[in-house]
Formats: C-alpha cells, sequence, structure tokens
C-alpha cells in the first residue's frame, strides 16, 4: 500500500475534501471527521462534484462481465449494454454489508480473467460467545484489554484495545480489529477460546499482591468490593461467581484454592467465541484479489492490461479508525487520477477529424 498512501496521503485526502465544501476536524487529534459528524456530508459534497464534472452515474446496470481480447481490456458489459473503454477500474468492495449493495461481485469478475482470490471472510464484527454472563456485564466498557488466542498453533495472536461486553458476546475496537484473526478459525475450529487480561495487564502476582493490601486496609468488606477496586461491580460479580466464590463472602472466610482461581481469572478470564452474524454485520472483508497479481505503483493488473482495482475487493485490509477508507480513497486516486481513468468504463460518443492529428474522440464519463 505504500505507493498509493504516498501519492494521495491523509493531508491530501482532507485537502480534496476541502476543496469541494468540506470541512473537517479532529477533535482527538488523531481520527478525522467532517465537521458536521455526517456521512451524508460527504456523500453530498461527492454527488455534487461529479455533476460539476459531468460525470453521469448510470444506476440498475449491473456489471456481468469484463470485456478483454489479447490480454487489453476493452470494456464492460452490463445486462442491457456494453461499454466500450481502454481502461477500466474495479472498485465494488468486499462483501460486508450487504443491505448497502456488497455481493463480492469484482471477486467473480477478476477471477473469470484470471486473477486469484484469496480466501474471504467477513471482519471488523462483534463476536459471539458460549459463555452467558457476559449479558450482565454491559454497561461498561473496559479499557486496555489484551486479547489472545488460546490454540496451541495460533498463541502468537494478540491484540489490545478497548472492550465492551453485549448481550450475547464481546464487541468494541480491540474486538473489531481482532475478528480477522477470529474468524477464519471458527470456521476451521467451530470455536475458539480467547484469553482476555481485563485488568490493564497485571499477572497474577500483581494481582494476589493488590488483593491482600485491600484486605488489610479493610478486612471486613466483602469479597467482591476488593475485585471492585480492580474492575466494575458487574464483572467482579461474575468473576467470583466463576470462582466459586460468593460475592458477599468475607476474604478469611473464603478457602486458598478459591482465591488462587479467582487470581488467576482476573489476570486472564476465558471466552469461547462460538460465531458470528456473518457479513451482514460485518464492516470489512478480509481476503480478495491476490496483491502479487497487482502493480502496487499503479494498481493495474499484471494480467490484464487496462484493467485496475482500488479499494476492498484487494487482498488488504487494516484496523477500524478509519485505515479502510483512507486506503480505498488512497488507492482509487492511484488507480484513476495518474491515468484519468474514468471509474469501470467510458463509451466514446462521436469522434472528429482535427487539423494535424488522428481523430479526436468526445468521451462521456460513465461510471455503472
Amino acid at each position: 500500500m505504500r505507493d498509493a498512501l504516498t501519492a494521495f496521503d491523509h493531508k491530501a485526502l482532507t485537502n480534496f475534501f476541502a476543496g469541494i465544501g468540506v470541512e473537517t476536524h479532529a477533535p482527538d487529534g488523531y481520527r478525522i471527521f467532517p465537521t458536521s459528524h455526517s456521512s451524508s456530508t460527504i456523500i453530498s459534497a461527492l454527488e455534487t462534484e461529479m455533476q460539476k464534472l459531468g460525470i453521469e452515474l448510470i444506476c440498475s446496470q449491473r456489471v456481468e462481465e469484463l470485456l478483454m481480447q489479447d490480454s487489453q481490456i476493452t470494456g464492460v458489459k452490463t445486462a442491457s449494454e456494453t461499454f466500450y473503454a481502454p481502461n477500466v477500474i474495479v472498485a465494488t468492495g468486499g462483501l460486508g454489508y450487504p443491505v448497502l449493495g456488497a455481493e463480492g461481485d469484482g471477486y467473480t469478475l477478476a477471477s473469470k480473467l484470471g486473477h486469484k482470490i484469496t480466501e474471504i471472510h467477513p471482519a471488523m464484527m462483534p463476536l459471539k460467545t458460549k459463555e452467558t454472563w457476559v449479558k450482565n456485564c454491559r454497561a461498561d466498557t473496559i479499557a486496555k484489554v489484551e486479547l489472545r488466542v488460546d490454540l496451541p498453533k495460533a498463541k502468537k495472536l494478540r491484540a489490545n484495545g478497548d472492550l465492551i461486553f453485549t448481550n450475547n458476546g464481546i464487541r468494541g475496537p480491540v474486538v473489531l480489529d481482532f475478528a480477522r484473526e477470529i474468524t477464519p478459525l471458527i470456521e476451521k475450529y467451530g470455536e475458539v477460546v480467547l484469553l482476555l487480561n481485563l485488568t490493564k495487564g497485571l499477572n497474577e502476582e500483581q494481582i494476589s499482591q493488590h488483593l491482600k493490601e485491600k484486605v488489610l486496609h479493610n478486612p471486613h468488606a466483602k469479597m467482591v468490593e476488593h475485585v471492585s477496586t480492580l474492575l466494575p461491580h458487574a464483572i467482579s460479580l461474575e468473576l467470583c461467581l466463576l470462582a466459586g466464590i460468593n460475592p458477599e463472602e468475607m476474604h478469611n472466610k473464603i478457602s486458598g484454592a478459591s482465591r488462587a482461581k479467582l487470581v488467576q481469572l482476573l489476570a486472564w478470564t476465558p471466552l469461547t467465541v462460538t460465531g458470528h452474524d456473518g457479513f451482514k454485520m460485518a464492516m470489512i472483508t478480509r481476503g480478495g484479489i491476490h496483491l502479487k497479481e497487482i502493480n502496487p505503483k499503479t494498481m493495474q493488473s499484471k494480467i490484464v492490461s487496462g484493467l485496475y482495482f482500488c479499494g476492498e475487493v484487494v487482498n488488504l485490509d487494516g484496523p477500524c479508525g478509519g485505515y479502510n477508507l483512507q486506503w480505498s480513497f488512497s488507492s482509487g486516486a492511484l488507480a484513476g487520477k495518474l491515468y484519468r481513468v474514468p471509474l469501470l468504463g467510458i463509451k466514446i460518443a462521436n469522434r472528429s477529424k482535427t487539423e494535424g492529428s488522428a481523430f479526436t474522440y468526445t468521451l462521456n464519463l460513465r461510471s455503472v
């Protein structure tokens, strides 16, 4: 992605939007939003700009085939018309959020011309768990959680960030990012055990020492009160129950084995991920057109001349926070701007003879 991001970085993107009337800001000093905080502002500005440029949008025209002759793209064929063009950009996205129109047709179109498509999995989405106690802990966001996979061949998979418990599982930034690693494992193994450190990185020894100090300071407090100095009350209550401890009991009435079990659970809380809601809830798609078959300096196919790709249709995805949007804009700019290639197709309207030159073509830019 280096060439695309270098050619059109986040500053170029914000300048582009400023040029078409969209003001942006970064309230947290990191993520950039339109000042309206509404996606309709972006959509409206892009529609207005296309109208100014005389770009015609053609809807209800499903592209059924990319036309090629002698390894050179020649156009696109829809259900009712053929659009001839020496260059075509496939910007169809992935399979996420089908309610917005995603169907994965870009994979089919590219594969018919010889491109390899990697395994496709939903990503950036909430996960469902076998454990039901999570539904009692929905009120709080847990910061700086570490997740790791408890599988022999996947122990190196780890992630850090904020986590939220849901009615039937987990979500939050760390889960959304880590989901891309989990969904293939669920398909392979059926379920995946995760270990969660909910105590901001404290290990068993540190947790044990912390609880001892709290007990010394207030020996008559309930066990759940001591644990609640590390975690919100609802989670503290559930972890006490998981350890076989009566949350209302005082520390000195709880067996050493139960206290050790509680410390272990506080250091690494196990959760068994059993599924997800599929592509209907996936913000992005993991997988796509094989990167080795695309020239990174132009986004042009190495197999078919004149065929370009951009955005999520290729095998590239990033974490949440705007990275996937930036990639889409950057790769689109690299594929189209340098070569003045209109999106998906152009149709020759007419041609006229000019003095001292060959035929000059008047082009109607069309998007499908």
